[in-house]
């Protein structure tokens, strides 16, 4: 006979075969990294015309932000002081302000002049697109509940007001094969994956889709990236398609 499948209400933080909560390893480093590379990579990739300043002066200075990042975590987010939080939070907002500089550079681009290669346009207009899927995907993940060291580090009833509402946050009176997951019952926690999910679905329905913002900065990021992806979609893609003809 088959025992009974303990309840996921059982699964409490804390339950007899969990670690603590403080006791959490983190999460990995590397898929930051990769985030963060990447993005570097597609402003490398650009036109002449739309870089802010000189090619590798931009990407060296994030490059220069990231290595004492992971300095500190090599493999796992589970150390953190002020020092560290301000340098992340700083390493967004570079990348964040050269996509938004670039992506008005682009626009002004097919605006005020004629377009002669619309194929190069194109493809700068899905780097600049690309980006901002990235960039907005590390900001929320910096952000929301204090940041990921803190998301795994800090136990539950000391974690900063949420600044999005996941599904697994209230999925906790579910039928058990999904409250098993459920925030409440499992002590889940969002990863970069969820929140950079977050940034797909955001840059493609103009609108939060099965996550909602909470705070006012979590909709403000929400509504700049709603607007940049619209202007790269309707405007800037349209414009350079056109100039193929």
């Amino acid at each position: 006979m088959t025992p009974d499948r303990p309840s996921g209400h059982d699964r409490r933080p804390g339950a007899p075969g969990r670690h603590p909560r403080h006791e959490r390893r983190g999460e990995a480093r590397l898929p930051g990294v990769i985030a963060t590379l990447v993005a570097v990579l597609l402003y490398l990739a650009l036109p002449e015309g739309l870089l802010v300043g000189p090619r590798f002066v931009l990407p060296a200075l994030e490059v220069l932000l990231l290595i004492p990042l992971v300095a500190v975590n090599p493999r796992r987010l589970t150390r953190q002081n002020r020092f560290s939080r301000g340098l992340s939070l700083t390493l967004v907002c570079v990348i964040g302000v050269s996509n938004l500089v670039v992506l008005g550079l682009l626009v002004r681009t097919l605006v005020a002049t004629e377009v002669d290669d619309g194929g190069s346009l194109l493809l700068a207009a899905l780097q600049v697109w690309a980006t901002d899927i990235i960039v907005f995907g590390l900001a929320f993940w910096e952000l929301d509940r204090g940041g990921p060291v803190v998301r795994t580090q800090a136990p539950r009833s000391e974690l900063p007001l949420a600044d999005f509402r996941f599904s697994q946050d209230e999925n906790h009176d579910a039928v058990e094969e999904v409250a098993d997951g459920a925030s409440r019952s499992s002590d889940w926690t969002p990863a970069l994956v969820d929140y950079l999910y977050v940034s797909v679905t955001n840059s493609t329905a103009f609108s939060p889709t099965d996550t909602m913002p909470l705070t006012t900065r979590a909709k403000l990021l929400m509504s700049i990236e709603s607007v940049a992806a619209l202007l790269t979609s309707v405007l800037v893609i349209a414009r350079a398609v056109s100039a193929l003809h």
